[in-house]
């Protein structure tokens, strides 16, 4: 006979900072398009936050050597001391930041690099600012830890950066953190070392950290320059903590490896927590990291290369469809395209879109910008030629 077992009930259960969370629509799109695959409809997915590469081999070939050599035990929970190194030469020469091997923390993937900075030093009631348009799991992991997102609208005038005047107007003395993402997702747009050192003094004044978010650093294109703001000078390096990763340089999305670089009680803070919860990143995985900043970076600027003619080949397209606006991004690889002329916000846009044309993009309320859409430029030139066609006449057509 099987056992009574009564109904338990659901959300009763659910913790009330996580059953207020918005599951991330860029991982649903994403989904949706990937089945719609499988079912054999011809779907252009223009939603995926990923290199469409694979992975350079020299960094596979030394994962698998790892296991082959039963590299298969914990590390540090901070991570392999040779990948810290390898890491802290990283930050020297690419960036011009001293970091001590022991201020470096490899988490698993930028995301869980992020979300650890913001529980490391912000407290329930604390407010966090984020510029608008943000990466879609800013606001979310804010609220997971108790504290308040405060985001702030910028523009395309202001080529879609905070500028110092909406920071000190959104500062109350709640403040505890500001997040910046340079080169941003989903705008593309990149900070000058200038309107960086403008929003620096600020923080610095009133005692406020920077997040730092630089994961697409490997991705600016043109005349334009990535800057840490850490290096700007020793006072914003003791107030920032930068976070970056290996997913979207070196194609490594799946691997999981992100890092934090912060002061040191900071750092400390971070490797108790993650020692706490998933201990170290994946063993055999770091090292294809430290094979991929010890190998040769050409990969990475071939890649970026390759990014950059397809970033002008959309931005061609994308200016010649009638009745949508779009900033030339600078960095990263998606496209933030202004669909507020048409009339139709942006979650029954992708809707129409997906349904009409087969073409799938992530609706712009994920990034806090309800009348755009973001499409990704990390797809074929053949998909994106398809896509634009498909794009212009459903435009056409609304």
């Amino acid at each position: 006979m099987i056992p009574f077992i009564p109904q338990l009930p659901h959300m009763e259960f659910i913790a009330k900072n996580v059953a207020e969370l918005s599951p991330s629509l860029t991982l649903s799109i994403t989904s949706q398009a990937k089945a719609l695959k499988k079912q054999g409809v011809d779907v252009l997915n223009f939603a995926a936050g990923e290199p469409d590469f694979n992975t350079p081999a020299h960094i596979t070939a030394a994962a698998i050597k790892a296991l082959h050599d039963h590299q298969t035990r914990y590390t540090e929970s901070a991570g392999l001391l040779e990948l810290r190194e390898a890491l802290a030469a990283k930050f020297d020469v690419d960036n011009g930041i001293k970091y001590d091997p022991s201020q470096i923390i490899v988490n698993c993937g930028a995301k869980h690099s992020c979300y650890n900075a913001i529980l490391a030093v912000c407290n329930p009631g604390d407010e966090v600012i984020i510029p608008a348009p943000y990466w879609t799991s800013y606001p979310e992991m804010v609220r997971l830890v108790g504290a308040s997102p405060v985001v702030v609208e910028t523009t395309a005038v202001s080529g879609w950066k905070l500028t110092p005047e909406q920071f000190e107007e959104a500062m109350t003395p709640l403040t505890r953190m500001i997040i910046l993402n340079s080169p941003n997702n989903p705008t593309g747009a990149v900070y000058t070392k200038e309107e960086l050192e403008k929003l620096a003094e600020i923080a610095i004044g009133e005692g406020i950290v920077i997040l730092s978010d630089e994961i697409y650093e490997k991705l600016v294109y043109g005349e334009n320059k990535h800057i840490s703001i850490a290096s700007i000078s020793e006072e914003i390096f003791e107030h920032t903590i930068t976070v970056n990763g290996f997913s979207k340089a070196y194609a490594m999305t799946g691997w999981r490896l992100g890092y934090t670089a912060a002061p040191k009680a900071i750092a400390n803070a971070i490797d108790t927590i993650q020692s706490h919860t998933t201990s170290n990143p994946t063993t055999f995985a770091q090292y294809g990291a430290i094979a991929a900043l010890n190998g040769d970076q050409q990969v990475v600027a071939d890649m970026r290369d390759e990014f950059n003619v397809r970033r002008e080949f959309m931005l061609d397209r994308l200016n010649k469809i009638k009745n949508i606006r779009v900033v030339e991004p600078q960095g990263a690889f998606y496209f933030l395209v202004d669909i507020e002329p048409i009339g139709i916000k942006s979650v029954n846009f992708a809707e129409k879109l997906l349904s009409k044309q087969k073409v799938a993009v992530v609706p712009g309320i994920a990034f806090g910008s309800d009348y755009s859409i973001r499409f990704s430029y990390a797809t074929s030139l053949d998909v994106i030629n398809s896509g634009m066609d498909r794009f212009e006449e459903f435009c056409n057509q609304h």
